[in-house]
């Protein structure tokens, strides 16, 4: 198939992405994974990637930034673009389109979707990557949620608008994050393979739902593949408790890496898989595993410090040692408050006033910071700085927001990690023990079943 010239994106989108990119990349993430990129095609092919949705507008924004050479447009929920007018443009500028839905717009604005669809269907017959997630709604937990046909529609519709002659494909794909919340977290986009919907062109013509039927089917089965999907929802908080803290240990069990996102994703799916197989065995087992699991965390929240803290031999004394280097470190951290405090304070302000849905708060987070708070941190840095100083120490200054944002982070997780040791120095032998019966337990199950 001959595929499409597709016009590059412009000088200014290019610039405003690699800003983008940056604050995602290398400040609000850890790290980021991009596994099976290959699998996407050239540039110019008819292409709708479809993909779980989990993190509001951090989903898309991921998926963005795998691509360099190309500007794909997303569809995504309609009320992100009703934030500000603002907000609105700023969406559209980077490829976002809104999708109305019944539970939050209304069906009176479910009308609007049809200019939204007449666009990609054009983009798509054009060549225009297109991305959608058919959960229509992201998620608040690792499990994969009902399916709508809209993209499958939009994908048959678009090339019936082109006779049946353009091939288009459409790409599984799925997100997975070492944590939703905060920043520095680890995400990752994952791939899966194309499928042609030219074999279901005939199909489509005299049974279009059944056409739509077994493609769905098709993506979906890869996507549940790819993805970290707990489908026990009545038992979710024990299975991902669970899954958290022994992912690492059953990727090094496996000879897989436990560092890596990727590697731990692959681990924690076996866990999941192997408390499913417990759960059609022997349900009674199964039950204490979630019994022990709960009972655990509530214990490790009670007492203030986590699994690795079991066994150190950290004294008292050596804590003291890191609060003083952490009190060395305080003038520099200080210093560090700009921009770091409006950095995090004035999202998390607006997010907690203005959203019930915690799933936003990375949205918040994010987009405040790119948009916004960074930008006028940097104004504010430079005046002051040529003011009183000169210029070009203001230009080093802000040079420096990225460093300093992310000492101020790492200064606070120190802070945390040296009184959770000091916690467990300070437990009881009876929590401990407590502690170490339960964790026991659950190692014997989840890792006895893996052998």
């Amino acid at each position: 198939m001959e595929e499409n010239k597709v016009k590059k994106p412009g000088i200014v989108y290019r610039l405003f992405k690699t800003y983008l990119r940056f604050i995602h990349d290398k400040v609000y993430y850890k790290k980021t994974y991009s596994i099976n990129s290959e699998a996407i095609p050239a540039d110019g092919t008819s292409l709708l990637i479809v993909s779980n949705h989990q993190n509001c507008l951090n989903d898309p924004l991921g998926i963005l930034f795998t691509f360099r050479d190309r500007k794909p447009n997303f569809i995504t929920r309609a009320d992100v673009f009703a934030l500000s007018p603002l907000a609105n443009k700023f969406l559209r500028s980077i490829g976002l389109l809104p999708a109305f839905r019944i539970a939050y717009d209304g069906e009176e604005n479910l009308g609007k979707n049809q200019d939204t669809f007449k666009i990609t269907e054009k983009a798509l017959l054009e060549g225009t990557t297109i991305m959608m997630f058919p959960e229509a709604g992201h998620q608040d937990k690792h499990w994969l949620g009902t399916f709508s046909y809209g993209y499958t529609k939009m994908a048959f519709e678009a090339a019936k608008a082109g006779g049946f002659e353009t091939e288009i494909f459409i790409l599984p794909a799925c997100n997975h994050y070492s944590d939703y919340f905060g920043i520095q977290n680890e995400f990752m986009v994952k791939f899966g393979t194309k499928i042609s919907l030219k074999p279901y062109y005939e199909l489509y013509k005299t049974k279009p739902r059944t056409a739509q039927r077994e493609v769905n089917a098709l993506v979906r089965k890869q996507i549940e593949e790819l993805m970290l999907d707990i489908r026990d929802l009545e038992n979710y908080d024990a299975i991902d408790f669970i899954r958290l803290m022994w992912g690492g240990d059953a990727a090094a069990r496996m000879g897989l890496n436990p560092k890596s996102l990727p590697d731990r994703l692959v681990a924690e799916k076996a866990i999941v898989a192997t408390i499913d197989e417990g759960i059609k065995e022997s349900p009674a087992a199964t039950d204490k595993l979630f019994a022990d699991a709960r009972e655990l965390k509530h214990r490790l929240y009670e007492a203030g410090f986590r699994l690795d803290n079991l066994g150190q031999t950290t004294t008292p004394f050596a804590c003291s040692l890191k609060l003083m280097g952490m009190l060395a470190l305080l003038p520099l951290w200080l210093i560090s408050l700009w921009p770091s405090l409006p950095a995090y304070a004035i999202p998390m302000a607006f997010f907690r006033k203005k959203f019930t849905d915690p799933m936003f708060e990375g949205t918040i987070l994010y987009a405040f910071n790119a948009l916004f708070i960074l930008p006028l941190c940097a104004l504010i840095t430079f005046i002051v700085m040529w003011i009183n100083v000169n210029w070009w120490s203001g230009l080093i200054y802000i040079a420096l927001f990225p460093v300093l944002i992310l000492f101020a982070w790492k200064y606070i997780a120190w802070g945390k990690s040296i009184m959770r040791e000091l916690r467990y120095q300070m437990a009881s032998s009876a929590t401990i023990n407590r502690i170490s019966t339960l964790k026991r337990n659950i190692e014997e199950y989840i890792f006895k079943k893996q052998k």
